[in-house]
C-alpha cells in the first residue's frame, strides 16, 4: 500500500489523504459539506493526472534517439492513474457517507 502512495506522487497522494481526513471530519461535524469535499478529492486526482501527463510529454520531447519504448509509456500511464483512482475512491466514500446520513422521508 505504501508503494502505491509513493508511486502515485507523494505530493498529490498526501493532499488526497488530507482531503480524506477532512471528509471524515466533515461527516462528523459538517454533514452538508461531505459531497463537496469528495468532489475536491476527485478534482485533485484529475489535476494530478493532467500535470503528470504534461510532465511526461515534456520529457518525451527531450528524447532525440527516436520513439520512446512502449513499455515506458504504459508504465508511466499506470503510475499516472494511481492518484485519480485514490481521488475517485474518496469521492465514492463521500457519496456513501451522504447516502447513510441522508434523512429518511
Amino acid at each position: 500500500m505504501f508503494n502505491l502512495f509513493v508511486e502515485g506522487g507523494v505530493i498529490y497522494m498526501a493532499i488526497l489523504t488530507l482531503i480524506f481526513i477532512a471528509l471524515l471530519l466533515a461527516a462528523w461535524k459538517a454533514p452538508a459539506w461531505v459531497k463537496e469535499v469528495g468532489l475536491i478529492a476527485l478534482v485533485v486526482g484529475i489535476i494530478s493526472v493532467l500535470v503528470g501527463m504534461i510532465i511526461a510529454f515534456d520529457v518525451n520531447t527531450f528524447i532525440h534517439d527516436g520513439d520512446m519504448p512502449q513499455r515506458a509509456i504504459f508504465a508511466g500511464l499506470r503510475v499516472a492513474m494511481i492518484a485519480p483512482a485514490y481521488g475517485s475512491i474518496i469521492y465514492l466514500v463521500s457519496l456513501i457517507i451522504r447516502i447513510v446520513q441522508k434523512p429518511r422521508i
